[in-house]
C-alpha cells in the first residue's frame, strides 16, 4: 500500500509540482476557448478544467495524464447549449459521466487491443495539425511584436535545457511564459494576453444542481449529446492514454481510466462545468516538462484555480504569445515525424490507414469520426490480407473416380468465394474427399461455403466425406451447417 502510493503519487515530486505549473498555465486560455465554442460563460470551462483534472488525478488509469474540458467535446455542445441552454448542459454532462462509468464496468476500454498503430499514428498527426491551427488565429493580423515574443518564446524553449544546471533543473516552457510575461509588462507592450480572452471566475465552484425537470422529455433531448460525448470523450482519453503509455513505456489501465473519466465528468456537471476528457496536448506538455506520477494532474487542477481565483490580476497579463510558443512546441513535439520518413517503407495499406485517419480528423475536427474511419480501413485492409491465406489443392486417384481436396488456411467472409470456387462441382466424381484438418472455419459465412460444395456435389451423384475439422471449426459447423441434414438440398433450393 505505502510503495504503490510513493510510486504513483511521490517518487518524482520536483518534476511533477513544475510540470504541473506549466500544465496549468497552459490550461487556462485553452478552456476559455473552448468555453467560448461551447457557447457558455469562461468559467464553466475553467471549472470544468479544475473538477475533472482533481478527480480523474486520484481515479484515472493512467497517471500523468492531463484531463479537463477540451475542443473536441466543446464542438458537440454549441447545438445543445443554443437551443436549450446551460442547465440543459450541466445535465447532459452528467449522463455523459453515467454513461462512461457503465462503459468501463463493461470493460469497453479494451476495446483499444482493436485499434492499430496506423490508426494511432493518424490520430497523433491529426491532433499536432490541429493543435497548430489553433494557434494561427492569434498569428494573424497582428504586430510584429507578436511574432518577436512568439519567437523568442520558442528559441527559450528549445535553447534553455541545454543551460547547464539549471536548464534540467526548471522546465523550459515554464520559463518561457515567466520570462516574456516579465518582458512584456516590463515594455509595456500593446499585445493579447490571457485577460483579453473572457471574464476569469472570482469565486471557487459551487454545488449546483441542474434547474430542469427531471422527465423523460429532458432525458429524450439530452441524452443523444450525452451519448456522443462519451464516445468521443472516451475515445480521445484512450487514445492520449496510449500516448502517454509509450512516451513513459509505462502501462495504464483503461477500464478504471473510462470510470474515472465518468466519475470526473459527474463532478463537473455538479459543480457547473461541461463534460471533458483527456487532452493530448496539455499531457505532452505535462511528459516533457518532467511530470509522471497522478500529482502532476492534481496540482495541474488546483493550481489552476488558484491562479484563476486567487492571482487572477497576474494571470490576465500572460501574453497569448507564450502560450502560442508553448503549443507549436507540443504541435512539433507531437506530430510523428518518423511516419513521413516511414511512408516509403511501410505497406500502401499501412500508410492509407494513416493518411485516411488525418484527413478525416483536421476535415472535420471530429476524433471521433477520424479513428472510425481508420479501424473500418484497417479491418478491412486484414480481412482482405487474411482471405489471401487460403490454398486448396487437390489429387485425383489413379481409376479416375476419387478426388481429395486438401484446405490450408482461414475460412471467412472474405475468402468464403475463393473456397467454392476452388472445387470442380461438374467433374462427375464417385467420391470426393474434403480433407479440412489445416484449415479453420471462422463465421457462418464460411459455413454457409462449405454447405454449398458439399451439397452441390451431392446433387451430381457424387458421395462426399468431410474430414479432418478442428474442434473449434466442427463447433459452428455441427451448429449451423446443414450438409448432413436430412432435408440439406432443399433448404439449398430454397424449397
Amino acid at each position: 500500500m505505502l510503495r504503490s502510493l510513493k510510486q504513483n503519487w511521490f517518487s518524482n515530486v520536483r518534476g511533477d509540482v513544475l510540470s504541473g505549473l506549466v500544465v496549468a498555465l497552459a490550461l487556462i486560455p485553452e478552456a476559455i476557448a473552448f468555453s467560448i465554442i461551447a457557447g457558455v460563460d469562461p468559467q464553466v470551462g475553467l471549472y470544468a478544467s479544475f473538477c475533472i483534472a482533481v478527480v480523474t488525478a486520484f481515479l484515472g488509469g493512467r497517471p500523468g495524464m492531463i484531463s479537463a474540458a477540451t475542443g473536441a467535446m466543446a464542438l458537440l455542445m454549441v447545438t445543445l447549449v443554443r437551443e436549450h441552454g446551460l442547465q440543459y448542459l450541466l445535465v447532459a454532462t452528467l449522463l455523459c459521466g453515467l454513461l462512461q462509468i457503465g462503459a468501463g464496468y463493461l470493460r469497453l476500454g479494451s476495446l483499444m487491443r482493436f485499434v492499430s498503430r496506423s490508426v494511432v499514428t493518424g490520430f497523433v498527426n491529426a491532433l499536432a495539425i490541429l493543435i497548430f491551427m489553433a494557434q494561427l488565429p492569434e498569428l494573424t493580423g497582428v504586430t510584429w511584436h507578436v511574432y518577436a515574443m512568439t519567437a523568442a518564446g520558442l528559441g527559450i524553449i528549445y535553447l534553455f535545457p541545454h543551460v547547464p544546471v539549471v536548464g534540467r533543473l526548471i522546465p523550459s516552457p515554464l520559463v518561457c511564459i515567466l520570462s516574456l510575461t516579465a518582458v512584456a509588462i516590463y515594455l509595456g507592450l500593446d499585445i493579447r494576453t490571457v485577460g483579453d480572452m473572457g471574464q476569469l471566475p472570482d469565486t471557487l465552484p459551487v454545488f449546483l444542481w441542474p434547474d430542469v425537470p427531471l422527465t423523460f422529455e429532458t432525458l429524450a433531448i439530452v441524452f443523444p449529446y450525452s451519448a456522443a460525448l462519451a464516445v468521443v470523450g472516451l475515445l480521445e482519453s484512450m487514445m492520449t492514454a496510449t500516448i502517454v503509455d509509450d512516451l513513459t513505456d509505462t502501462p495504464s489501465d483503461k477500464n478504471r481510466e473510462c470510470k474515472g473519466q465518468g466519475v470526473a465528468n459527474i463532478a463537473a456537471g455538479l459543480f457547473g462545468g461541461m463534460a471533458g476528457c483527456a487532452m493530448i496536448g496539455q499531457s505532452v506538455i505535462n511528459i516533457k516538462s518532467g511530470g509522471r506520477t497522478r500529482l502532476s494532474t492534481l496540482i495541474a487542477g488546483v493550481v489552476l484555480m488558484i491562479l484563476v481565483v486567487f492571482l487572477s490580476d497576474w494571470v490576465r497579463q500572460i501574453p497569448m504569445a507564450a502560450l502560442v510558443a508553448v503549443m507549436i512546441m507540443v504541435s512539433i513535439g507531437t506530430f510523428s515525424w518518423e511516419s513521413v520518413r516511414n511512408l516509403r517503407r511501410h505497406p500502401l495499406s499501412t500508410n492509407i490507414v494513416m493518411i485516411a485517419t488525418v484527413a478525416v480528423v483536421v476535415a472535420t475536427h471530429n476524433l471521433a469520426y477520424g479513428v472510425l474511419v481508420g479501424v473500418l480501413l484497417a479491418a478491412l485492409f486484414f480481412a482482405n490480407k487474411v482471405g489471401h491465406y487460403l490454398d486448396i489443392r487437390s489429387q485425383l486417384d489413379e481409376r479416375g473416380e476419387h478426388r481429395t481436396y486438401h484446405v490450408v488456411g482461414q475460412v471467412f467472409f472474405a475468402s468464403a468465394d475463393k473456397f467454392t470456387r476452388a472445387f470442380d462441382l461438374k467433374e462427375g466424381l464417385r467420391t470426393v474427399t474434403i480433407d479440412l484438418g489445416r484449415a479453420h472455419f471462422w463465421d457462418i459465412t464460411s459455413v454457409a461455403a462449405l454447405d454449398k460444395v458439399v451439397i452441390r456435389f451431392r446433387r451430381e451423384g457424387s458421395d462426399v466425406e468431410v474430414l479432418g475439422l478442428n474442434e473449434a471449426s466442427a463447433t459452428i459447423v455441427d451448429r449451423f451447417g446443414t450438409h448432413d441434414k436430412p432435408d440439406a438440398i432443399d433448404r439449398l433450393m430454397g424449397h
